[in-house]
């Protein structure tokens, strides 16, 4: 079994385009490396006409054109479902007035698969409303690389010194833009005005989106990309994410590996897996955010339980543990082929 690996414009100009940049998709996209590694399954990063399998991640157009040309080959093909219209909007500015052709492209390309992995029961729900047949639809979660994202208390002194940090910080990970609920973490950071509160994660430009206020909260400090993403999530007390729309949100999943309690925005995606009062907290608004981000600031007790369930939910969704569903999944598929070949 050999697996053609596919992530558009990663390779483009030396990868210029995913560089600095620190997405879920690009996280996903060396998860999905890893696991080969972990199943000894040689994989090729360009089009190779000699792989069994084409696995693509965001079908943009030459994406397809690959797919099609894998098709002539009559090699099978995986999407990855990581792009949904619905997460595009308040992303860039041109996005939401593209939001009805976007959904109507997604359909035809996630439909040229053989299988589209969903990194969450949300993301299957969203596919199986565009009308796409839930037999192509298996769930499959991006997973956590337990060996890169974990407690280091070194990393967490260098950083935490470097920053002058004191006491209770609160933060979160992601790209700094509306959808990931840039005014809700404002708006906390001025009711914790004795907390600092850090935003790590790349910054666009206004053209691109909305830009971030001109004044901020004193104690905010939104860092823009970091290198060392490890020495970030270590250097915090508590993760908050109050992003409005995720397919799976990979940020979680590290935060949890990195044993950080976590308070969230109650929304769909998460149904199933965060589990309120267990391994998270989740807040419907503004105000139950600032609830409950009182009580992890009070309850030493309840931050260490949080903190542990979370790092339980971290090694359930660890790549050696994810690894085998993907080698069932490889198998079955070549396996349905070579059925369909003999009858």
């Amino acid at each position: 079994m050999k697996i053609c690996l596919y992530l558009e414009f990663y390779n483009f100009l030396g990868g210029m385009l995913f560089k600095k940049i620190g997405t879920g998709l690009l996280s996903s996209y060396k998860n999905q490396k890893k696991i080969l590694d972990i199943l000894d399954v040689p994989y090729s990063e360009k089009w190779d006409e000699t792989c069994d399998i084409l696995q693509i991640n965001t079908p943009w157009l030459n994406s397809v054109r690959i797919i099609k040309k894998a098709r002539r080959k009559r090699k099978k093909i995986i999407i990855w479902s990581h792009v949904t219209a619905e997460d595009t909007q308040q992303v860039f500015r041109v996005f939401s007035y593209l939001f009805p052709l976007i959904r109507k492209y997604l359909i035809y390309a996630y439909g040229l698969a053989d299988i589209v992995l969903c990194p969450s029961e949300y993301t299957k729900s969203l596919l199986l409303a565009y009308g796409l047949p839930e037999s192509k639809l298996i769930v499959q979660s991006n997973g956590v690389d337990t060996k890169k994202f974990y407690q280091d208390l070194k990393k967490r002194n260098v950083e935490r010194n470097s920053r002058s940090l004191r006491g209770i910080t609160v933060g979160t990970v992601g790209l700094a833009i509306p959808r990931k609920g840039i005014e809700d973490f404002l708006n906390l950071a001025e009711n914790f005005s004795d907390h600092s509160f850090f935003w790590y994660g790349k910054i666009y430009s206004r053209v691109m989106v909305k830009s971030l206020p001109s004044k901020l909260p004193s104690n905010v400090t939104f860092t823009g990309y970091v290198e060392d993403i490890l020495a970030a999530f270590n250097a915090l007390d508590v993760f908050v994410f109050p992003s409005f729309e995720e397919n799976q949100g990979m940020v979680i999943l590290e935060a949890a590996s990195v044993g950080l309690p976590i308070l969230v925005r109650d929304i769909p995606v998460y149904k199933g897996w965060l589990r309120h009062g267990e391994n998270c907290l989740k807040a419907k608004n503004g105000n139950e955010f600032k609830m409950y981000l009182g009580e992890l600031m009070k309850d030493t007790d309840l931050r260490k339980r949080l903190g542990e369930k979370a790092l339980l939910l971290a090694k359930e969704n660890s790549l050696q543990a994810l690894s085998i569903k993907m080698n069932d999944i490889y198998n079955k598929l070549l396996a349905n082929e070579k059925n369909n070949q003999q009858t």
